[in-house]
């Protein structure tokens, strides 16, 4: 059970790299990247499940933390091509 759940996840992650990779737009490589990160939380939990190492679910909390502020970080920078606001004397 535990081979085939983490096999369909690593398939699932490799689809979301190659979109990553082909994708036309930028916004089809940040919405990859997403999933990307998506699924290596999900793979980081399952096998903190199948293994009976709780701590494991603490790191993929953590993990989700760090992609949710890349990827609004990333949004930011695509979206005005800076990551801080333009000062008043620009």
């Amino acid at each position: 059970m535990f081979a085939i759940t983490m096999a369909a996840i690593m398939v699932t992650v490799l689809l979301a790299l190659c979109r990553a990779l082909a994708g036309p737009t930028v916004w089809d490589r940040i919405l990859a990247a997403n999933m990307f990160g998506t699924k290596t939380v999900l793979l980081i939990a399952v096998y903190g499940f199948f293994t009976e190492r709780p701590e494991f679910l603490d790191l993929a909390l953590i993990y989700v933390l760090i992609n949710f502020v890349g990827q609004l970080a990333v949004l930011r920078f695509v979206q005005s091509g800076a990551l801080a606001p333009p000062s008043e004397g620009d």
